[in-house]
């Protein structure tokens, strides 16, 4: 037997093998599976009303996967007693209806109007439920690497990898042979075969995977010593070569980098948005720590260097990283980005220190410190979707009483228009409060404030953004979107309403028109879009003499000063801004614009508009 076929074969028997050894995580796998299947099955009209029963399904079922599978990893590594594992296995399954039974009767949220008409499963519920999901796959990495005597926790960690990207392998392969074999059979014998088979494969694949990747690790059981341990846990060659030689060169040019803009900082400023910083400081955090248990049994020069030289790095960087988020903290207040930074910048600075004081014995306390943190993540009042919106509101009311603008409990217009930051401080608390889900707020604080046109009627000025730093957006994008609010509006001034149809100039023909018979003749209306900006034109003929031809670049750029393109921003237009009116001797317009769609490009000085119009409402004078 080849070395290939003999690395299948195993692969197979321990897929087979992993119905003995993890029965309640393979019931919570085929269970997740078989739920797919029906959801596949269903169309959308027939799947909407139990879209939010099959989600508490999926999310439980996934749950139920991985607790098993750390459950019984305990039973197995702790326990002799053959009691101890079919208890372990009970206790998988009864995780899995308790995570059902608090999904289903208390993650329940009210449904966006304008999306559904059925109960959706609430952001918190799906972060608490991942919270628990994360938890028991690192208590399950953690209980697979005893006894001390065969490994440890960076051994485990790394076979964890091991056997998830030989599922990977596996799984893609079976996926890509049976789809193949799926596709001719639809192109050269059942032309008519349904696209859901394909869909079919991918769940069975992934079941496949699933199995396959649990079946790789060893026999856990204490009191015995299976030799695929040493296997599994042993890192091949070319991924020696892949963290020591190339993976750390290009961490410690990351440092390197980091260092320098530590120094820069106290000459220049930040220079860089806290989004960004954020989102580097979050890389090198988890990838730092992650590649130091990779590398724990390495003994090559460079790797001993980088396990003594990245905690030290990592906490001078870190107090840099404190002081942009002091400075964040004054600018915009607390929110789920400085929120989570804050838990991340905690974790990384105590596994700084306990990688400098105990080395490698650190890693177990690193991953239960990640697991605290994780469920604190989702609490109530402490938790990343409460503590938030409590500074936030706090933040408001601050703003709001030193502007003389909450009195007696209630928002009134301010007197004058304050100055741009305070206003922008106001929008910016508004939109993010306005938009938190199961947000707790104060009864003088109301959602619909949201709307740009209720803000302005109550707070007495307009919502207001920061200009976008173009400098900070090196080879970035800069984004606009902005739907039509759902309100109703008097239109009795207008005779007809008309459906515009969309009219390429490239295309060189004249069907692109929409005809209306009137009292002074016939009208052919045009929704011209020109392919090189895509900004519309609307053209009207008048038995063929042409009365009005007008290009929306104004109305844009009226718009765009308004709201400013930006990464984040969430604007919320009134009726008047995404309507437009035109009047000629013959005709009075009124041009409602369902949405727009706005990219800007600033490195190449480029912008691309996507306009589509709701209709056109006109009456002749």
């Amino acid at each position: 037997m080849t070395t290939f076929t003999r690395s299948i074969s195993l692969a197979l028997k321990g897929a087979a093998h992993a119905f003995e050894v993890f029965p309640a995580a393979i019931l919570n796998a085929l269970a997740f599976a078989i739920v797919t299947v029906i959801r596949i099955e269903l169309d959308w009209p027939q799947q909407e009303p139990y879209n939010f029963l099959f989600n508490c399904l999926h999310w439980s079922f996934a749950f139920g996967a991985i607790f098993s599978l750390a459950v019984i990893t305990a039973s197995w590594s702790r326990f002799k007693d053959k009691k101890a594992f079919y208890l372990s296995n009970l206790l998988g399954i009864a995780g899995t209806g308790v995570a059902f039974l608090l999904l289903y009767f208390f993650g329940k949220a009210a449904p966006d109007p304008n999306i559904s008409r059925f109960s959706v499963l609430s952001m918190l519920a799906v972060a608490r439920v991942t919270a628990a999901i994360l938890v028991s796959f690192l208590a399950f990495i953690m209980l697979a690497g005893f006894p001390k005597e065969q490994s440890d926790l960076s051994r485990s960690f790394f076979m964890t990898h091991k056997a998830f990207f030989i599922a990977l392998i596996y799984g893609s392969v079976i996926m890509a042979g049976v789809s193949g074999v799926a596709g001719a059979v639809q192109a050269l014998l059942y032309h008519q075969m349904s696209s859901k088979v394909y869909m079919y494969i991918g769940t069975v694949t992934g079941f496949l995977a699933f199995t396959i990747f649990i079946g790789y690790f060893p026999d856990f059981r204490m009191d015995r010593i299976d030799p695929h341990r040493e296997i599994a846990q042993k890192q091949p060659r070319f991924v020696e070569v892949l963290f020591g030689s190339i993976m750390i060169p290009i961490f410690l040019a990351l440092t390197a980098v980091l260092l320098i803009w530590a120094g820069k900082t106290l000459w220049g400023g930040m220079g860089s948005s806290f989004v960004r910083l954020s989102g580097i400081a979050s890389s090198f955090a988890i990838v730092g720590i992650w590649l130091h248990m990779m590398t724990a049994h390495h003994e090559t020069g460079l790797a001993k260097f980088y396990r003594r030289f990245y905690p030290i790095a990592a906490l001078i960087i870190l107090a840099f990283e404190a002081w942009a988020l002091f400075t964040q903290l004054e600018k915009s207040g607390l929110k789920i980005t400085e929120y989570s930074f804050i838990l991340l910048w905690i974790l990384t600075a105590a596994a700084a220190v306990l990688l400098i004081l105990i080395k490698d014995k650190a890693y177990p306390v690193i991953f239960s410190l990640t697991c605290i943190l994780a469920v604190i993540w989702v609490l109530p009042i402490i938790g990343a979707h409460a503590l938030p919106v409590t500074a936030q509101v706090n933040r408001l009311e601050n703003l709001l009483t030193e502007q003389a603008m909450l009195q007696n409990g209630e928002i009134v217009p301010a007197v004058s228009e304050p100055d741009k930051k305070v206003r922008e401080s106001i929008t910016d608390a508004v939109l993010f409060l306005a938009y938190s889900e199961d947000a707790k707020l104060p009864a003088w604080l109301d959602k619909s404030l949201g709307r740009s046109d209720i803000f302005k009627a109550k707070m007495g000025f307009e919502q207001t953004w920061p200009e976008p730093d173009g400098v900070d957006v090196p080879g970035g994008y800069l984004g606009l979107s902005l739907t039509l609010p759902a309100e109703a509006v008097d239109i009795s001034d207008y005779r007809w309403s008309v459906l515009l149809r969309e009219y390429y100039v490239r295309s060189g023909n004249d069907e692109g028109y929409t005809t209306l018979k009137g009292d002074k003749g016939t009208y052919q209306i045009y929704w011209i879009i020109n392919e090189k900006d895509n900004i519309p034109t609307l053209k009207i003929l008048l038995d063929e003499r042409v009365i009005i031809e007008q290009d929306l670049n104004d109305y844009l750029d009226r718009l765009t000063k308004k709201y400013p393109p930006g990464k984040s921003a969430k604007y919320v237009p009134s009726f008047d801004d995404m309507s437009l009116k035109l009047e000629t001797p013959e005709l009075k317009m009124l041009l409602v614009i369902n949405n727009i769609d706005i990219n800007v490009d600033p490195s190449n000085d480029i912008i691309n508009y996507w306009m589509n119009p709701y209709a056109l409402y006109l009456s002749e004078k």
